[in-house]
């Protein structure tokens, strides 16, 4: 039976009853020894937040936000659903404040709050999901937080009634131990009962090449390279290690050259799945110079530039530059979509020139705002492009 009047139980906090006497006594003068009386007092922090990410956040955001067709069939590998793909996803702000004693705000950064609908239409179901390098203690408590300002936002108060949906959540795990679960639970004990809920952990390393491709689970492929992390002293220039890993890679990118032959994936996500995967190496293979260049040379230099962002509004300001040249009727759409083509496809390496810049400024905007749907819609909905240029004053 659990003992609760141990005095050294820890907390949430991590720190014991002694550790919390122990801190309140260099806090206070009176309890505290003769120099921490003389201490200067510290100077009163200005109520700035705090944010603070990784490589592999940015990564793991970018091709949810850029390319969100890939988390379809992660979702339906953790959650047991049958997406098809053509489901709308539609995007919540990321950005969450959370009030703190004094009226701070601390702001809450979550990688991802979505919601799908439902194929029949009829509904539609949230979802959250985090990226982490590897597991700490912190981690149920963020998800607490975010999971309960993220059901907030979709509130409803009826008959003084409030009611919240909280997301299916998982987490994203890139390293993890023998002890690493499957699952995490938060467990909620309210007047009216005990309620909990479950937290799925998706473990990348866990993955083969061979599985990725057959699930399609092209989401994990920047984060494959973690799979050969712990071997990477090993892999020498020459040595039979890194031929093999460079194996691997070369097969990835002839895997993802052959899904775009057949349109089963756009020039425009194989080149962010690329671009990606080579800034997760630039990152974990810092200090191995053989790894990171053996990869490199076979992934095949870089991508355009990449910037597929500005593939993207650089072809579709071509495409409208000679829609107006041209002064016909249907000039614009026509154009629109033969830039959008080019610079997805041909992009940079065709040296696109700079053009007119009133649609690029609003796809900017809209990508900025998480609107990626609308994205193409203005590039063929001259009426809709207008409503969103009044919508964000552009004129």
């Amino acid at each position: 039976m659990r003992n609760t009047k141990s005095t050294n139980a820890k907390t949430i906090t991590g720190k014991t009853k002694t550790e919390r006497s122990q801190t309140e006594k260099t806090k206070n003068p009176k309890t505290g020894n003769a120099k921490a009386a003389r201490a200067k007092p510290a100077k009163k922090a200005k109520p700035k937040t705090q944010i603070t990410g990784t490589p592999y956040d940015d990564v793991f955001h970018t091709l949810l936000i850029d390319c969100s067709e890939l988390v379809i069939p992660l979702i339906n590998e953790v959650f047991g659903t049958h997406y098809t793909g053509s489901e709308k996803i539609t995007f919540s702000p990321n950005e969450h404040y959370l009030k703190r004693q004094g009226g701070k705000e601390n702001e809450r950064i979550t990688d991802s709050s979505f919601r799908i609908e439902d194929p029949d239409g009829k509904g539609s179901r949230k979802y959250h999901m985090e990226c982490q390098s590897r597991p700490d203690n912190s981690m149920l408590v963020r998800f607490y937080e975010y999971d309960t300002l993220i059901a907030l936002d979709g509130g409803e108060l009826k008959d003084n009634v409030l009611t919240v949906t909280f997301p299916c959540s998982a987490l994203l795990l890139l390293r993890h131990r023998a002890s690493s679960p499957d699952r995490l639970k938060i467990r909620m004990i309210t007047p009216g009962g005990t309620v909990e809920y479950d937290i799925h952990v998706i473990k990348s390393q866990t993955y083969t090449l061979e599985e990725i491709f057959e699930k399609n689970l092209l989401l994990l492929i920047p984060f494959y390279i973690f799979t050969h992390e712990k071997r990477f002293r090993k892999y020498k220039e020459g040595s039979a290690g890194l031929a093999a890993l460079q194996t691997e890679y070369a097969q990835i990118r002839e895997r993802l050259e052959e899904l775009t032959a057949r349109g089963a994936i756009s020039e425009y996500t194989k080149c962010t799945i690329t671009d990606m995967s080579k800034k997760v190496l630039e990152n974990i293979a810092m200090k191995h110079d053989s790894v990171r260049e053996g990869v490199e040379n076979v992934m095949g230099g870089k991508v355009l530039e990449y910037e597929a962002k500005t593939i993207l509004k650089r072809g579709i300001a071509q495409g409208e530059k000679r829609g107006f040249a041209r002064g016909e009727k249907q000039g614009l759409e026509q154009g629109l979509e033969r830039g959008l083509e080019q610079g997805l496809e041909q992009g940079l390496a065709q040296g696109i020139p700079q053009g007119e810049e009133k649609l690029s400024r609003l796809i900017e905007k809209l990508i900025t705002d998480n609107r990626q749907q609308d994205v193409l819609q203005v590039t063929q909905d001259k009426k809709y492009r207008e409503k969103l240029y009044e919508e964000y004053r552009i004129s």
